[in-house]
């Protein structure tokens, strides 16, 4: 594969949804045409997984009525499970006004309240309706309305549809970037002073997930491959409420708006597990509620293992939930065959949200290890863990991260932009390139026995029967067990699709690659684990253990390919962790 464009820009975005065109937004009316910027998307911009965004997004609108930073920031915290850096909370709940206020400046549809003001509904361990809403199609509106305002200025180009495969790091820096055009079937490069990883998270770990397939950790696996370590990558958050069989995501807006959960004698079961909060816990305490009832015969049949129980919305009456829920209803008639409005949605828990990532400091600054950072990449939304979320997010928490860090990366890297030049020679950064470009030629030329569908199916089933909302020492062992197998058979995997032009079969490939180095970090990563807080479960160690555990997991690649760890403080600030009780 010879090199065909190289493209060179002060800053490269690399991923699209939220968190990327936040950045571009802020580099853009921060710095104008002084900072070329470079929009790097697998997908064409707008379909970003991001617009699959529905609830809302959180923010302290209200202080007046009872609402404080102080409040939203107690609630992520415990949400967190208390692995959550209190620091970084606060800058977070500080900054999020002025973006719903910013993107109701530039136009985004806010629902209103009689009065005029925006509105908020409840969502999952919020003491307040702080989660603004644009009906249930929040991401999505929060999308068109960064893509519009985007499109006023003049300092950016996009590659859409161009798929990256690999950082190119130089002396400890960014350096470029490799990537192939899909839709002109070239090899292709971007250098840059800076790079903002904003490519989401890797939900596609998991067969039954809310996920875009598109959405398979590449920003994650590429860092990790050049040693930058992934922290709390463990910490999977699964939604109490995905439609069986799709696993599409049903918002947790509708539990927001007054739903129910009951399980198959009728009963709202939640009373059970945290009656001060009902169906609005957060949503690990949820998700094995859910389980628990489904595992003790208390849910309802479903197709392939799938059993549910049911979310009604029958109640709230056919004129709210065209009014706040219409997409809800679109979803629930296409999907599972039931209108909401006269039966209940059949659901059950789902893979929804890494709570880790790449590891990273209160600016979004991502960093090699403890204490040092890497001074020109930057990395923003589901793909950082700041960590903002701990061992838990909170609903409605996750859209608020992308636009606060994609404002804070966008600014940083302009500036960094600005004040220093080009470090290395485009001949050095090539050399480099050449070498990933004549590793995905073989894998293009090998007629392997394997295949990589098979191979990502198999790692789908594995994760979700063993690395679940429940876990075990046995379930992980065999999960890490059949990751090394399938790890082995991949380099006897073929590519049929030989042709560069829209090659979605080494795509899926390359995809189920990055896939397999972040399935083991995180099965490593729960076996370690020896204790239970927020979304990591073990029935073999199922209480929290601070003395132990209290602290963040970084894992870094070693040269064979697997994960070494090590653990650092959790930064706690303001509040001691107590026993977390709804």
């Amino acid at each position: 594969m010879k090199i065909s464009k190289v493209y060179r820009y002060d800053v490269v975005i690399l991923g699209a949804g939220l968190a990327g065109l936040r950045a571009a937004t802020e580099l853009a009316r921060k710095f104008g045409d002084k900072v070329k910027v470079g929009i790097v998307s697998k997908v064409q911009l707008m379909r970003a997984h991001s617009v699959c965004a529905e609830g809302g997004t959180a923010a302290v609108l209200r202080p007046e009525e009872g609402d404080s930073f102080e409040l939203h920031a107690w609630d992520t915290i415990k949400g967190s499970d208390f692995l959550a850096d209190q620091d970084v909370v606060f800058r977070f709940v500080k900054m999020m006004p002025y973006e719903i206020l910013l993107l109701d400046h530039w136009g985004i549809p806010w629902a209103r309240r009689p009065d005029g003001k925006i509105n908020a509904r409840p969502f999952g361990g919020h003491s307040f309706f702080r989660t603004v809403f644009a009906q249930d199609k929040t991401g999505f509106f929060e999308m068109q309305t960064l893509y519009d305002t985007l499109m006023k200025f003049s300092n950016y180009d996009r590659h859409d549809e161009v798929f990256a495969t690999h950082i190119i790091m130089k002396d400890g820096k960014f350096a470029g970037l490799t990537a192939i055009d899909l839709v002109r079937g070239e090899a292709v490069v971007f250098t840059g002073k800076v790079l903002i990883i904003a490519t989401g998270g890797a939900g596609r770990l998991y067969g039954f997930t809310t996920y875009s397939h598109s959405v398979t950790g590449d920003g994650l696996a590429m860092a990790y491959r050049v040693g930058i370590p992934l922290k709390d990558m463990e910490f999977i958050q699964f939604h109490p409420t995905g439609i069986v069989p799709s696993g599409i995501l049903v918002t947790e807006g509708a539990r927001g708006e007054g739903g129910y959960l009951r399980n198959n004698r009728g009963e709202r079961f939640m009373k059970k597990y945290a009656p001060s909060k009902m169906e609005l816990a957060p949503r690990d305490i949820v998700s094995r509620a859910e389980m628990t009832e489904i595992e003790e015969g208390r849910g309802f049949k479903g197709p392939d293992g799938l059993d549910y129980v049911h979310l009604d919305l029958t109640h709230l009456g056919k004129a709210k939930i065209l009014e706040r829920l219409p997409l809800i209803r679109e979803l629930a008639i296409k999907f599972a065959g039931v209108d909401p409005i006269e039966e209940p949605i059949p659901v059950r828990p789902v893979a929804h949200y890494s709570m880790g990532g790449i590891h990273a400091n209160i600016d979004g600054q991502v960093m090699w290890d403890a204490e040092k950072v890497v001074e020109n990449v930057f990395v923003a939304g589901e793909a950082a863990c700041l960590s903002l979320h701990g061992a838990n997010r909170l609903g409605s928490n996750s859209t608020a991260e992308c636009l606060v860090w994609g404002r804070i990366t966008g600014e940083l890297a302009g500036q960094y932009a600005i004040a220093n030049d080009f470090t290395f020679k485009e001949e050095e950064v090539l050399q480099e390139a050449e070498k990933e470009f004549r590793r995905i030629e073989e894998l293009l030329n090998r007629d392997g026995e394997e295949s990589p569908y098979k191979i990502r199916k198999e790692l789908q089933r594995t994760m979700d029967l063993n690395v679940g909302v429940f876990r075990t020492r046995d379930g992980l062992e065999k999960a890490m067990n059949k990751i090394k197998e399938l790890k082995e058979r991949f380099k006897k995997v073929g590519v049929k699709d030989k042709n560069l032009v829209w090659n979605t079969d080494l795509v899926f490939t390359l995809e189920t690659e990055f896939l397999l180095d972040l399935a083991e970090v995180v099965a490593m990563g729960a076996l370690l684990r020896e204790e239970s807080r927020g979304g990591h479960f073990r029935r073999d160690f199922p209480r929290r253990d601070d003395e132990k555990w209290l602290k963040h997991t970084l894992a870094f690649r070693k040269e064979d390919g697997s994960p070494k760890y090590d653990y650092i403080p959790v930064n706690i600030t303001y509040w001691k962790p107590v026993e977390r009780k709804y």
